[in-house]
């Protein structure tokens, strides 16, 4: 559990795709498929898993800055991974990279508006720090989340990618809170929990699947977001 001795929790941070939100039909191989076909690609939607598996390691690189291509590349890879070849590939992947942003191919997980709105109503702030290109405005407005966050930092509009410690201290001062103060709930280690930690804040990860990465032991870890208000 989150130590109880230290400074009382004023504020929570959440990531957001796959800790609020899951991609639906659009993104998954059949999805893929009519990306890829739009583009003259043929591609086998039952290898998308393995091509996913096997692109991870397209996202391991970098300096810490948002770079668009990486992802566009990590698409791409995903793409080849599934048959897809020539040089419509890379036109294929920016436009699935694009399509990322726009909350209609998403879908909320059914625990998370009830436990925002609980979290907003005890008095925590609330805010979203994203590895992402996503507009929050449109998030807020499209899940019908708006007015509960007193921040919102995505990766792409700051220039830092989490676990970089400055997308964590602009959400900070965002919602006027110090580390010390503050949880950090996300579905990754690297990212959110590592991320956070470094800077002082706690953390909780969200595992969902029940898998994942291995988490540092006094890091709690919950299955879904109802089990996160009798943490804090």
């Amino acid at each position: 559990m989150i130590a109880r001795s230290g400074p009382a929790t004023r504020a929570v941070f959440f990531d957001i795709d796959f800790t609020l939100i899951h991609p639906g039909p659009a993104f998954q191989g059949s999805g893929y498929r009519e990306f890829c076909a739009r583009h003259g690609i043929e591609v086998d939607p039952e290898a998308f898993d393995m091509a996913v598996e096997g692109a991870g390691t397209v996202l391991d690189v970098g300096t810490g800055e948002y770079d668009a291509q990486v992802y566009i590349d990590y698409t791409r890879r995903i793409i080849e991974g599934m048959g897809g070849s020539g040089p419509a590939v890379e036109t294929a992947a920016r436009e699935i990279y694009d399509e990322w942003a726009a909350c209609h191919h998403f879908f909320l997980y059914d625990d998370v508006a009830d436990v925002l709105r609980d979290l907003h109503a005890r008095g925590l702030k609330i805010g979203l720090i994203s590895n992402s290109h996503r507009c929050m405005e449109s998030f807020q407005s499209h899940f019908a989340l708006d007015g509960l966050f007193a921040a919102t930092v995505t990766s792409a509009a700051h220039g830092y990618m989490k676990p970089h410690p400055s997308i964590f201290e602009t959400a900070l001062r965002q919602a006027a809170a110090a580390a010390s103060e503050s949880v950090m709930v996300g579905d990754s280690v690297a990212h959110d929990v590592e991320g956070a930690r470094r800077l002082g804040m706690r953390a909780v990860l969200l595992s969902r699947a029940g898998a994942g990465a291995a988490c540092p032991p006094d890091v709690p870890v919950i299955r879904s977001l109802r089990e996160l208000p009798a943490l804090l």
